[in-house]
């Protein structure tokens, strides 16, 4: 893009607004030079990027980026070897913490499923160095000043410096109590790094020490006693060393940074261009802007386009057509009516939307990629070049006449003007003709009537005028595309009291075409304003229509969730019935297992029968809608089984801890010393089993995983029992193990003292049910665990 395109029509001010916006200097200097793209891909990415900028600024008030200083200079200097100063660090330490942060800054979204454009990928190449970071942090303020935590050392000196000054001041303290007589002021002060006092000329060898300074009037001396000279010879030398200490530190901080350079220059090029993002969206906020469509046919159709430049309180919406229909525009009107700003607004609107930035038009507005933009707008006469006003003109033109192409848009203002009226409306007519062979869009602005006629007969050229108002005698700066502008002089003239006889005559001297041609325009305007007229009262009923549309939606939706209401309400309902009733049917089943203890063995009820039956009640059961809501669905995964959880098997009612995960949808459990693979849909997540604390309580701990679940345990825990409640509570497990069909059973009676051991061994050989037993293996618990077999 040439670029006295951007001074004819005022772009730099454009970037000069955006960059007050922007946060770092690298990301100001940017916006100062920022250059409108060529190629549809370059202005797509950057359109992309402001909305990016624009959904972050709505949703979270911007991107966190804070005033960062331009560290390019402390990084070459890094690169060659040099050291930094304390300031230089801690401006990069600032774009390390800016890193983090930003980094931090954009979880939120990721969590919350935000899509972007490019705001991902940008953010993905900051590189965050923590240890670095941290170390900065410790060692160098905001200011770049040494903390004394940088080292021990440092601390220690520093320490030193601070009991070393208040031994000085005691003295001096002292001397100023029993002299104060000798003394200008009561007060220690400081000459030369050195604690002094004020003294009194003629008192001048009272103290001894060393004079240091002296008043302008002579009468005052500033002497540092003899009685801290030593005193003050070691703070000397603690802060050279201290300096000493705090040069090492920062030589020590710059071999840190020396291997990244790399990541830093990364890291502070994209908070650059994140800045950049956020001052184009804090921009657009500030005129309204909208993100434009790209036409790659440069069919351009900006709406209610407005000047940015115009305080928007006052500026003139106009719709801006060219390129589909046709591609010259030719604007007729009178003079100060807003012809040059129509064409200083599409031409500026169209750097804006190439540079990336959204523009002062309202929604859905469409603009195109030229490759060249070319203005002859004002009057750039030159004494010096002692050319005149049409000269200039020309020479202007020409400089891009043979530049032009069936990609450049060429704005004219007052085309052919400055010279003879017939001489410069047929130069302008060959103007366009030649500049319309190459396929370049035009709008022109003209007073010649004979460009009116050319821009009717022309194909792929139309006329549009600026409205006038001849009631108030004013301009209204509403742009009328479709209707060539009419000369207001004669109706001006008589509102403004000529009188009548001159107008008359003046109107004989116009010729018939002239007079033909007014009356047209005049006709066109009529038949205008009454199908605005009908475009406003159509326009009231689409809104009235959108308004019962969205008032018919609004209660549809109110029925749904009505209705969803009242099916879940059901649904709690059915399955609070279920419960009690399940319950019951527990406490029933229950009753049958006692009365099987009691029955003969072949009139017992079998356990999967029982399984089966219960199986049905949960099957009953009504499960609850779930909308489909991000915050529910997340609430959802929450209650997913994971490594850890202790669950409840449906089919045993077993407690159990989730090992790992086997396959898609099964889970190990550990179920006591023992290992299942069980399906996903037979686990059920269940609140930990709190700690008991006594004896009493294990048992009913062991009575509830024996006896009162939905089915008993393969094994049975005698851990914390006394011997004869172990013995009582294993006599119940055998024969309720029995009547659950078990061919083995494990009792875990642990080491301890072998008594309750001993016990099991004795009942299990007296047993007449049990064939065989033995110690369970190693891996299950070894010789804490006995392992018995039942018969058939």
């Amino acid at each position: 893009m040439n670029s006295k395109i951007i001074k004819t029509l005022e772009f730099e001010k454009i970037r000069q607004q955006l960059a007050k916006f922007a946060a770092t200097e690298i990301g100001k200097q940017q916006l100062l030079t920022l250059e409108p793209s060529t190629t549809f891909e370059d202005v797509q990415r950057k359109q992309d990027e402001s909305d990016d900028g624009r959904k972050v600024l709505r949703l979270k008030g911007g991107i966190p980026v804070p005033r960062l200083a331009n560290i390019g200079l402390p990084l070459k200097r890094l690169q060659i070897g040099g050291n930094l100063n304390g300031k230089e660090i801690a401006q990069i330490g600032r774009v390390l913490s800016t890193t983090k942060e930003v980094m931090s800054f954009f979880d939120w979204f990721r969590e919350h499923e935000i899509a972007f454009f490019h705001l991902y990928e940008i953010v993905d190449g900051l590189v965050d160095l923590p240890d670095l970071r941290k170390r900065i942090t410790s060692s160098v303020s905001d200011d770049g000043d040494i903390l004394s935590d940088a080292s021990v050392e440092l601390r220690r000196i520093r320490q030193a410096i601070k009991s070393g000054e208040g031994a000085i001041r005691t003295k001096l303290d002292d001397l100023i109590r029993t002299k104060a007589s000798y003394l200008s002021e009561t007060l220690v002060t400081i000459r030369n790094d050195r604690f002094v006092l004020p003294v009194k000329q003629e008192y001048r060898n009272a103290f001894g020490g060393i004079m240091h300074d002296q008043s302008a009037t002579g009468q005052t001396l500033f002497i540092e006693p003899q009685a801290v000279l030593e005193l003050n010879n070691k703070l000397r030398t603690l802060r050279a060393d201290e300096k000493r200490e705090e040069e090492r530190i920062l030589y020590e901080l710059s071999a840190l940074l020396e291997p990244h350079i790399q990541e830093l220059r990364y890291n502070h090029e994209i908070l650059a261009i994140l800045d950049m993002i956020n001052a184009k969206a804090r921009y657009s906020e500030s005129i309204n802007g909208t993100k434009p469509h790209l036409s790659k046919e440069n069919h351009v159709a900006i709406w209610a386009a407005r000047h940015p430049l115009i305080d928007q309180e006052d500026v003139v919406a106009n719709d801006l057509l060219i390129g589909e229909e046709y591609q010259a525009l030719i604007i007729t009107g009178p003079n100060t009516g807003g012809k040059t700003i129509a064409l200083k607004t599409l031409g500026l609107i169209q750097l804006m939307g190439q540079a990336g930035l959204q523009i002062p038009a309202a929604e859905d507005s469409q603009i195109g990629i030229f490759t060249e933009i070319f203005a002859d707008i004002g009057d750039e006469q030159s004494i010096e070049q002692s050319l005149s006003t049409f000269s200039s003109h020309m020479t202007n033109i020409v400089s891009f006449l043979d530049k032009a192409n069936d990609q450049s848009l060429l704005l004219f203002d007052e085309l052919g003007s400055g010279t003879d009226p017939q001489e410069g409306a047929s130069l302008a007519i060959s103007i366009l003709d030649y500049i319309g062979a190459k396929g370049s869009y035009v709008m022109a602005t003209t007073h010649y009537p004979e460009l009116k006629v050319y821009a009717y007969n022309r194909p792929g050229t139309i006329n549009a005028s600026m409205e006038f108002n001849s009631e108030s005698l004013a301009p209204t700066y509403r742009l009328q595309i479709g209707i060539p502008g009419r000369s207001n002089a004669f109706d001006i003239s008589r509102r403004l009291g000529i009188p009548s006889q001159i107008i008359d005559q003046a109107t004989g001297f116009i010729q018939e075409d002239s007079q033909s041609l007014n009356e047209m325009i005049a006709d066109l305007e009529q038949k205008r304003r009454k199908a605005e007229q009908e475009s406003h009262r159509l326009e009231k009923q689409i809104q009235e229509s959108d308004r019962l549309l969205e008032e018919l939606k609004r209660e549809t939706e109110t029925l749904e969730f009505a209705k969803q209401k009242e099916i879940d309400k059901a649904k709690k309902e059915a399955n609070s019935i279920l419960s009690k009733t399940k319950e019951e049917a527990e406490l029933l089943m229950q009753e049958i297992r006692e009365m099987q203890m009691n029955v003969s063995k072949n009139a017992q009820v079998k356990e999967h029968e029982l399984i089966g039956l219960r199986k049905q009640f949960d099957d009953l059961r009504q499960e609850d809608t779930v909308p489909s809501n991000k915050v529910l669905r997340r609430e959802k995964e929450k209650k997913k089984l994971k490594v850890g959880d202790e669950v409840i098997t449906e089919s045993y009612g077993q407690r159990g801890i989730l090992v790992e995960k086997s396959g898609q949808d099964q889970w190990v459990v550990q179920l006591g010393i023992m290992k299942m693979k069980l399906p996903e849909t037979d686990l059920r997540r269940i609140q930990p089993e709190p700690e008991k604390e006594t004896r009493r309580t294990k048992r009913q701990i062991a009575t509830v995983r024996s006896n009162t679940a939905s089915h008993v345990s393969t094994q049975l825990d005698l851990r914390g029992f006394r011997y004869e409640e172990a013995l009582q509570e294993l006599d119940s497990y055998l024969d309720a193990s029995l009547l659950a069909g078990y061919p083995q059973v494990t009792i875990v009676h642990g080491k301890g003292t072998g008594a309750i051991r001993k016990g099991v061994t004795d009942a299990l050989k007296r047993h007449p049910q049990v064939k065989s037993f033995d110690f369970a293996p190693q891996s299950s618990g070894g010789n804490g665990a006995t392992i018995a077999f039942f018969k058939g």
